[in-house]
């Protein structure tokens, strides 16, 4: 009978070891260096080739390395639009540094957004990204207080000692929506939801009316500012009243896009997205979009934070880099406006399209960019004027 037990329990331990065994070689060993190929990168880095994005995909990931990053959103990440854009970026670097990212949404651009910051320090963040224009002075604050965190801000205008901002330029994106959107107009009369009237937001409606206008002299873009970058309720009120006047485009500058899609598919128009591809919302009021697609950047930026090669900068990117990008076609887009459009989308990319090269006027019919001048980035981000064409008047 002894015999037997010994016999049973040595079968049972020799069960346990071959279990243990298994479970070791299934675990992947520390030193193991993931490498990212271009064609690996997950959708959510993006699908336009260009400098950084084929960057990002030679990075090499090294566990021993696994950083801690915190995310702060202004609103909800499941917005169509800006947040969800920024989200975006964060599951990109989720796919290389698995479980290195954590997130706080709806975080207020105040003393809120430094509280914040502060506990994912503390809980062991290394490197921050503060996604929204408003985080940047808490962001200034607290990297002052945490000299050894790296703080990546999305558009802000400066740097400090550990602080680097970075953004991209859109409008050449959303000239070439334009484009679309004169296409596709019956009543030529398109309208434009905007939340500010700061400089950003008028090189928008502007870079929009024009890419219209090139294909469609006779085209309107009519523009109203609802005070707020997400609001859904303006947002819809705005939307059908631009709807009752005749407007059957609808476009916007806000961070949450998916109100102004929703009326465009209930009232039988069409619509142009920004800041993302919210086209599964209503695939036939969809036309096109301007995007980001920030996930290849972060990649490259973490990657120097981790390895102490970024020093803090201002940096600009667009379309030609990749940071930026039309988005897909809705059902409804004839094959003949789609070739238009991505014909002058790579025109715009190569500069031979220049969208503000002068003479442009604004709504008085000044000339506001003398013939044959293009304007440099400065310029255009400190634009203060609506081009003719433009209804509407800027609040003050």
């Amino acid at each position: 009978m002894v015999r037997k037990m010994s016999r049973l329990k040595l079968l049972a331990l020799i069960n346990v070891l071959l279990v243990i065994v298994l479970l070791t070689s299934l675990v992947p060993s520390p030193a193991t260096v993931k490498t990212v190929k271009a064609q690996g990168l997950p959708e959510a880095c993006g699908k336009t080739t260009g400098t950084i994005a084929d960057l990002a995909a030679q990075i090499k990931a090294d566990p021993s390395k696994a950083p801690k990053i915190g995310f702060l959103f202004v609103g909800p990440v499941d917005d169509f639009g800006y947040n969800y854009a920024a989200n975006q970026g964060r599951l990109c670097l989720e796919a290389v540094y698995p479980g290195s990212t954590v997130f706080a949404e709806n975080v207020p651009e105040n003393a809120e957004a430094e509280r914040v910051m502060e506990k994912m320090i503390k809980d062991g963040a290394t490197i921050i990204f503060p996604t929204s224009y408003g985080h940047y002075d808490p962001a200034l604050r607290v990297a002052k207080k945490y000299p050894n965190v790296t703080f990546f801000h999305m558009g802000g205008p400066g740097t400090s000692e550990n602080l680097g901002t970075f953004f991209g330029e859109i409008w050449q994106m959303v000239y070439v929506s334009g484009v679309a959107a004169g296409k596709m107009t019956k009543t030529n009369k398109l309208g434009y939801i905007v939340a500010f009237p700061i400089p950003q937001t008028l090189l928008n409606v502007n870079a929009f009316e024009l890419g219209a206008k090139s294909v469609n002299p006779d085209v309107t873009t009519t523009v109203v500012f609802t005070g707020n970058w997400c609001d859904p309720a303006k947002l819809a009120e705005a939307s059908n009243s631009l709807v009752d006047q005749g407007i059957d485009v609808l476009t916007m500058h806000q961070d949450c896009p998916k109100p102004v899609i929703e009326v465009a598919d209930r009232r039988g128009v069409y619509v142009v997205g920004y800041h993302a591809d919210g086209s599964s919302v209503s695939p036939k009021a969809w036309i096109t979009g301007s995007m980001w697609v920030w996930g290849p950047t972060m990649i490259t930026l973490v990657d120097g934070a981790i390895n102490g090669t970024y020093k803090p900068s201002v940096l600009r990117y667009g379309p030609k880099e990749g940071i930026v990008d039309l988005a897909p076609f809705g059902t409804d887009v004839p094959k003949e406006v789609q070739d238009l459009v991505l014909k002058t989308k790579e025109d715009v990319i190569a500069g031979t399209i220049f969208p503000f090269q002068g003479p442009i006027k604004n709504q008085a019919g000044e000339i506001v960019v003398e013939d044959g001048v293009k304007p440099d980035t400065a310029t255009l981000e400190v634009m203060d004027y609506l081009v003719e064409g433009v209804v509407g008047t800027i609040p003050q």
